[in-house]
C-alpha cells in the first residue's frame, strides 16, 4: 500500500514540476501530512471509494448509486464522530480525495470538472473546524494552497491550449487604469513618457521579432517602457538592471551571464531572450496575463503568498490580487494597460507628432583577444559613445576577448580588420586601487570628485548599489588611471568584487 500511496502522490505532484520552489516544498508537506492518515484510495471500475484510515477511522466503502458526480459527497460518514477533532481530519482527507478525483479528470482530458472537483474540495475545506489543533491547522492551510495553485495550472493549461489566450491582453480600462493614463499623458510623468516612447524606437522592432517568434503577445514590447523607460543601463533600488530590469538571481535563472566583465542584462537582446522565457514561465503557471505582470514585477513567491493568505476563496485574475499586492506592484499592471491605450491613441493625447529614436545600424565581430573600447576608437576613429551604445554590457569598456561578438557601427567591420592587428598588440589595462576610509560627512560624489574618479566606479569596485550604503569608518576601494608603458593607453577600472 505504501507503493502505491507513493506513487499516486508523484503522479499528481507531476504535472506541477514547474512551480516555485517553495510551493513543491508545501505540496511535499501536504502529502506527508496525510499519508500518516491515509494508506491507500482507489476508485475501481464501478465507481466504488475505497478508503482505509488509520488513527481509529473505521474503513469505509461508499458507492456512487447512478450519481454523475462520482462519490463527491460520500466519503464523509454520515454519522458524525464524537471526536470533532476527528471529522476535521475526515473531512481533510474528503477533500484530498477529490484533488485525487480531479487530476484523473484532468489526465482524462477533462478540464471543466477537474476544476469543478476542485471547487468542491475548496469547498469543503473552508467548512472544516481545525479547533486550534496546530496539525489540522498546518494540514487545512496547505490543502487549500495546493487546491488553489492546482485550480490556477490546470486554468491557464486549458486557456492555452483551447483559447490561444497566450497571444492575447485584454485591455481592461478601469478608475485605477484611468489614473496612470491621467499621470502619464497630463500629469507629472508626461514628459518621462514622452522621453521613453522616443527611446523605444531603439529596440521596440528587434523586440516585437522576438515576441512573434516566441508566440508572445506583441503588446509585451512596451513593458520596458514601465520598466525601465527604455533606458538600457536603468539600475533600480533593489538592484534590477536594464531594459527588463533583472536583479542577478533572476538574470542567472534566465541564462543571463554576469562577470567582471560582462552583464548581460544590460545586452537588449540577450536580456530580452531571458525575458521572454520567465513571461512564458509564468504564463504556464497563471494564465492571466494580468497577474503574470504582477508576478513578473514583484516575484510568483510574493503572488502565491497573497492567493495562500487569502481566507475566503482563491483569487480568478489581478484584480482579485491588487488591493493585496505591494503599492509598487498594484500600480504596475495599471501603468502597463495605460501605456497600450495610449500608444494606440497618440493623436487623443496630442502626442502624435513625437519622432522615435531610429534603432542603431550595426554590424559584429568577434574579438579573440582582450582589449577595451577606448583603444578600438582612438585607432579606427569609430566614435567610443557608439561603440558604448552597441555594447553596453560590458562593464567598464573592457572588451573581454575569448571569441567575444563586439558591435561596431555598420559599414566599419573592414575597416576595423584592416587595423587589428595593431589593436589586439596593445597589452590589457592593469588595474589599481587607492584606499579610503569615510570620514563623517562625506558623500561618494564628494569622495570620488576628490579622486578623479566617478559615483558609478566606485560603486562597482566596492559592490555597493546604493549611495546611501556609506558610512562614516567605512574603507573604500577607490579605482583611479594609471599610465601603461603602452601609448594611448588608459588604465579602466574592473571590479574584483563583482
Amino acid at each position: 500500500m505504501k507503493i502505491k500511496l507513493l506513487l499516486f502522490v508523484f503522479i499528481l505532484i507531476l504535472p506541477m514540476a514547474g512551480s516555485a520552489d517553495f510551493a513543491q516544498n508545501n505540496y511535499c508537506r501536504t502529502y506527508a501530512n496525510l499519508s500518516t492518515k491515509i494508506n491507500f484510495v482507489q476508485i475501481d471500475a464501478n465507481d466504488k471509494c475505497d478508503i482505509q484510515v488509520e488513527a481509529g477511522i473505521e474503513n469505509k466503502q461508499i458507492e456512487n448509486k447512478g450519481r454523475k458526480n462520482f462519490c463527491n459527497d460520500k466519503i464523509i460518514s454520515d454519522d458524525r464522530p464524537d471526536n470533532s477533532e476527528q471529522y476535521a481530519q475526515q473531512m481533510i482527507e474528503h477533500a484530498f480525495f477529490l484533488c485525487q478525483k480531479s487530476q484523473e479528470s484532468w489526465q482524462n482530458g477533462e478540464p471543466d470538472k477537474a476544476i469543478d472537483l476542485l471547487d468542491r474540495a475548496y469547498s469543503v475545506i473552508l467548512k472544516i473546524d481545525t479547533y486550534e489543533n496546530e496539525n489540522l491547522i498546518r494540514q487545512k492551510e496547505d490543502m487549500r494552497f495546493v487546491i488553489t495553485k492546482r485550480i490556477y495550472e490546470i486554468y491557464a493549461s486549458r486557456k492555452v491550449i483551447i483559447k490561444g489566450s497566450q497571444k492575447e491582453i485584454p485591455l481592461t480600462i478601469n478608475k485605477k487604469v484611468k489614473h496612470e493614463i491621467d499621470l502619464y499623458t497630463k500629469g507629472e510623468l508626461r514628459n518621462h513618457f514622452i522621453a521613453s516612447y522616443k527611446r523605444s524606437g531603439k529596440y521596440r522592432k528587434t523586440i516585437v521579432d522576438m515576441l512573434i517568434k516566441e508566440g508572445l503577445p506583441q503588446e509585451l514590447s512596451w513593458l520596458p517602457l514601465v520598466e525601465s523607460g527604455f533606458m538600457v543601463k536603468a539600475l533600480s533600488k533593489q538592484r534590477a538592471l536594464g531594459l527588463w530590469q533583472f536583479i542577478p538571481s533572476t538574470g542567472y535563472k534566465f541564462g543571463l551571464s554576469r562577470n567582471q566583465y560582462v552583464d548581460e542584462r544590460l545586452n537588449p537582446e540577450k536580456s530580452t531572450q531571458a525575458a521572454i522565457r520567465y513571461l512564458k514561465e509564468l504564463h504556464s503557471q497563471f494564465g492571466d496575463w494580468s497577474t503574470v505582470l504582477a508576478a513578473y514585477n514583484c516575484g510568483e513567491t510574493r503572488v502565491f503568498r497573497v492567493i495562500r493568505n487569502q481566507k475566503i476563496n482563491y483569487l480568478d485574475n489581478f484584480w482579485d490580487l491588487y488591493a493585496q499586492l505591494p503599492e509598487e506592484t498594484a500600480r504596475y499592471v495599471p501603468k502597463f494597460l495605460a501605456t497600450l491605450y495610449i500608444v494606440n491613441n497618440l493623436e487623443k493625447y496630442g502626442l502624435e507628432k513625437i519622432i522615435v529614436d531610429p534603432p542603431i545600424k550595426f554590424e559584429s565581430l568577434t574579438v579573440t583577444k582582450i582589449n577595451n573600447l577606448y583603444d578600438i576608437a582612438n585607432i579606427t576613429g569609430i566614435d567610443r559613445k557608439i561603440l558604448e551604445e552597441l555594447n553596453p554590457e560590458l562593464r567598464q569598456d573592457i572588451v573581454p576577448g575569448d571569441n567575444y561578438v563586439l558591435n561596431i557601427p555598420e559599414g566599419q567591420k573592414q575597416m576595423l580588420l584592416a587595423n587589428i592587428d595593431q589593436i589586439l598588440r596593445l597589452n590589457p589595462a592593469r588595474v589599481d586601487y587607492r584606499k579610503h576610509r569615510v570620514q563623517t560627512g562625506e558623500t561618494l560624489t564628494l569622495i570620488a570628485r576628490r579622486y578623479s574618479t566617478s559615483v558609478g566606479n566606485i560603486l562597482l569596485a566596492n559592490n555597493l548599489d546604493r549611495v546611501n550604503h556609506i558610512v562614516a569608518g567605512k574603507m573604500l576601494k577607490i579605482p583611479y588611471k594609471i599610465k601603461t608603458s603602452e601609448p594611448s593607453k588608459m588604465a579602466t577600472l574592473i571590479s574584483d568584487d563583482s
